[in-house]
């Protein structure tokens, strides 16, 4: 069993980090039957449109595996997420595009460009945002301090820059672009806290990937209770919540055109703190 806790960065007070070190999570969820939605902004949405090339840099990070908790920690994730839903296509990102973690959850299709070390034909990859790389004030920008503002890079995880140049390359020059993200299933929620101080995970987002808003209510009806941005992808409600009934979850997007859904079937009666949960439906 994954704790949630992790050395990286947090921005967090210091009695949630306390609350949050102690967490932990199984690696199942609980699959709902789909409901129906409460809301008829829940329904289809329209698709991401994927942007223009951008320049950047990428390097690489961390154990040559790609996965376990020093590829997410930053926003949240832990080993058992970046196994099962992202696997090795992650990348931290610097400071412009972890948008004090607006950009956990992001994807982003990236190329090798103008070097010697890019493998044959740049070929690209997408990889999902799920960390920070943090600037390193020690160094030049150009010497070292690869993710020092306001560069745009991409500290990967090795498996996924090997995809694009040699490994003695070290830094590579980029062209990179946002792209929908492709996810299988709904959106997933992961439990902590208590019925008093709710901590909701959101991963598993499609379309632009990324969660500017959340509210939740009772699958039963009533008012929706807005939540506040914690850190990363965690998001808190402090009201009196009642296990007895579902929740159900109201999410609006960070990246313009922003657009919201309702998961009406989030997390069942009975829910329990430590678990994860599994809606019908996402940003398709």
């Amino acid at each position: 069993m994954a704790s949630r806790a992790n050395p990286a960065i947090f921005f967090l007070a210091a009695f949630t980090l306390a609350q949050v070190a102690t967490a932990g999570f199984t690696s199942d969820f609980w699959q709902q039957q789909p409901q129906p939605d409460p809301s008829p902004n829940g329904g289809a949405v329209k698709p991401y449109k994927t942007s223009d090339w951008h320049d950047g840099s990428a390097t690489f990070y961390g154990d040559p595996s790609g996965i376990g908790d020093d590829f997410g920690g930053a926003c949240g994730y832990v080993s058992n997420d970046i196994v099962s839903l992202y696997s090795a296509a992650t990348a931290a990102l610097s400071t412009p595009l972890f948008s004090d973690g607006n950009g956990c959850g992001q994807c982003y299709e990236i190329r090798c460009v103008k070097s010697p070390w890019c493998n044959p034909g740049s070929p690209s990859v997408i990889i999902t945002g799920t960390n920070l790389c943090p600037p390193n004030w020690y160094l030049a920008s150009d010497n070292g301090g690869w993710c020092n503002p306001p560069r745009q890079h991409f500290d990967m995880a090795p498996p996924s820059f090997l995809k694009l140049a040699q490994r003695v390359a070290g830094i590579v020059p980029v062209q990179f672009r946002r792209v929908p993200c492709q996810r299988t299933g709904g959106v997933r929620f992961c439990l902590q806290g208590n019925h008093y101080w709710l901590l909701l995970y959101v991963m598993n987002v499609g379309g632009a990937g990324d969660v500017a808003a959340l509210s939740v209510r009772s699958s039963n009806g009533g008012n929706w209770m807005q939540a506040a941005h914690n850190w990363g992808i965690t998001y808190q409600v402090f009201a009196a919540l009642d296990n007895t009934a579902g929740l159900a979850v109201k999410l609006t997007t960070f990246s313009s055109p922003q657009q919201t859904i309702v998961v009406g079937d989030a997390i069942p009666a009975w829910w329990i703190t430590g678990l994860c949960y599994q809606g019908s439906n996402n940003f398709y």
